[in-house]
């Protein structure tokens, strides 16, 4: 019982994580390259192999049965990863990158 709830909590827990790094390197992917040296922060290659690495590796932990998994400690490797970038890089390049059109209520119209 105790045994089947722990791997439950660990398997929403690798998911989360992986989730957690697919959003930082989505949000990456988005990002002009040359947001990253204006805002002070390495290249935008140097971010998409930290995030990139990160979410394989966060796929790569999540547990299936039969089939072999990385050691779960990396998870946690991963979550530092991805955490790093959505808390620090993302903010400061979020004023170099270009705004496509209006956005929210104060944009006008109606």
């Amino acid at each position: 019982m105790i045994a089947g709830l722990q791997l439950v909590i660990f398997l929403v827990f690798y998911v989360a994580i992986f989730g957690l790094s697919l959003w930082a390197l989505i949000d990456l992917l988005r990002r002009p390259a040359s947001a990253f040296p204006q805002a002070g922060k390495r290249t935008k290659g140097f971010w998409g192999a930290i995030v990139g690495v990160a979410t394989a590796v966060s796929f790569s932990v999540i547990p299936v049965p039969g089939v072999p998994h990385l050691p779960s400690f990396l998870a946690l490797l991963a979550a530092v990863g991805a955490i790093v970038y959505l808390v620090d890089v993302r903010p400061a390049v979020a004023p170099y990158t270009r705004r496509r059109g209006p956005r929210g209520p104060s944009s006008g119209g109606w």
